[in-house]
């Protein structure tokens, strides 16, 4: 290498160390509410889209798996508003901070009940079994990321949060 290119490199490294700890610093003060208040937007928009008939994707395959998991006794004309309002309140929850323990309580009964089509239905969720899924199985199985933020977000609930480590 060149003297100036080393020169160059160096430079670019001392930048590089000197806005490393501002933005993992910044990430470590405000990425949990980041990902609580886009979660609850996410809960909140997809919430919303179930009151109005046609607009969510996944309406129909919720309100079967409602049906089934009730043993018929809650139909659709129930199961949808009622399943619009429960990721509402979940969606506010989160947006909000407030009530946070009861509204993770109400994250993951939904995000179980989200995933039973997978083996409630696999033919609807899956073009071939168990490894490719249908737009609908890629809706259910993105789930997994949701209730992973919920974990992340839960852990924060007694005061945990993201320490900056010292290097």
């Amino acid at each position: 290498m060149l003297n100036g290119e080393v020169e160059m490199i160096d430079r670019v490294m001392t930048i590089f160390h000197r806005i490393d700890p501002v933005i993992t610093g910044f990430m470590a003060r405000y990425s949990i509410t980041f990902l609580r208040i886009s979660l609850g937007i996410n809960f909140f928009w997809f919430g919303v889209l179930k009151f109005f008939p046609g607009l969510s994707p996944a309406q129909g395959l919720a309100a079967k798996t409602i049906e089934v998991l009730s043993f018929g006794l809650i139909g659709s004309e129930i199961s949808v508003p009622l399943l619009a309002l429960w990721e509402c309140l979940i969606g506010l929850g989160l947006i909000s901070g407030k009530f946070l323990r009861a509204t993770l309580l109400l994250l993951f009964l939904q995000m179980a009940g989200t995933l039973t089509p997978l083996v409630l239905f696999p033919a609807e969720t899956f073009v071939r079994f168990p490894y490719a899924p249908t737009l609908e199985g890629q809706y259910i199985i993105k789930n997994l990321v949701l209730i992973s933020a919920g974990l992340v977000v839960g852990a924060t609930v007694r005061g945990g949060r993201i320490v900056e480590k010292s290097i």
